[in-house]
């Protein structure tokens, strides 16, 4: 990927403000117009948003106005998360057919790229890959009608915990459509090797996000994954190995996204948190690679 193809997306914690996964309120308290211009200016091609916080500003500004502001602020691509339970029955799997519709409904009106899914970490159920792999492929096949793609973000406090697990269902699922969502923090923490990335079949990487893991976990792993993660470069990870074992494996994916979600990062004001994720995540890449934004 040449250096004027490098495009990056802020997935959406990463310029959310002062809100965290499971936190008394996940809607940003930054209005959706104010963060894509804070983006644009700092040189991002593309955001990640929640549901929830969609629907906020879809609320706000009407359908019409949040394509509008994609639109006048440059955003080229546009993901969606994240849905759990998928997989399971009952009531859980009724709320989640519900979020299903609206984000198909929404992503196809928004030229939605990627939609983020995960198992619940709360999901304590031992891991029935059989049902989930038959339910990722009608997941896929659903989402295939508005021309969006479905990455399984693994992660080591859920059912699906690492990167075996993920390749199980989707390669059983066998979706053009349908693969991963590799973020360096869940590979990291999950004690997965950088060679183990690099032999990932190409057309089963489905979205990246790029961010950095701290020295020693604090609390539990979900609790590490919500308020400690580091920006790149600032961690004891190795983002830019992280990325060259991407390529290794053949990722062919127009940006790379980045997911912080940092107690630190999230209190600062809100241009600064765009331009130093953006700032820090650009400089992993290769020198003669990388043009300014």
């Amino acid at each position: 990927m040449s250096a004027k193809e490098i495009e990056l997306l802020a997935a959406y914690w990463t310029l959310a403000g002062d809100v965290y996964p499971c936190g008394p309120a996940e809607i940003s308290p930054f209005p959706m117009r104010d963060r894509c211009e804070a983006a644009s200016r700092a040189g991002w091609s593309g955001i990640g948003l929640i549901l929830d916080d969609l629907e906020y500003s879809v609320g706000k500004y009407g359908l019409s106005g949040v394509k509008n502001i994609l639109s006048d602020t440059d955003i080229k691509y546009f993901e969606l998360e994240i849905l759990m339970d998928w997989y399971l029955d009952g009531e859980a799997r009724a709320k989640s057919d519900s979020f299903r519709r609206r984000v198909i409904e929404l992503g196809g009106e928004l030229g939605m790229r990627n939609l983020k899914i995960g198992a619940n970490p709360f999901d304590q159920s031992p891991a029935d890959f059989g049902r989930m792999t038959d339910e990722f492929a009608k997941l896929c096949q659903d989402v295939a009608t508005v021309g969006a793609t479905v990455a399984i973000e693994f992660m080591p406090f859920s059912p699906i915990r690492n990167i075996g697990d993920a390749l199980k269902i989707a390669e059983g699922a066998e979706q053009p459509n349908g693969g991963l969502m590799v973020d360096h923090w869940h590979v990291a923490r999950g004690g997965s090797p950088y060679s183990e990335v690099a032999r990932i079949p190409a057309r089963f990487i489905k979205g990246v996000e790029l961010d950095d893991v701290g020295a020693q976990v604090k609390g539990t792993l979900f609790e590490d994954s919500s308020f400690n993660r580091q920006l790149c470069g600032e961690g004891a990870g190795d983002c830019s190995a992280f990325i060259d074992a991407l390529q290794q494996a053949g990722c062919t994916l127009p940006y790379y996204g980045v997911e912080l979600i940092s107690a630190s990062h999230r209190k600062l004001p809100l241009d600064e948190m765009a331009k130093r994720a953006y700032d820090t995540t650009i400089a992993q890449f290769p020198a003669k690679n990388v043009t300014s934004a």
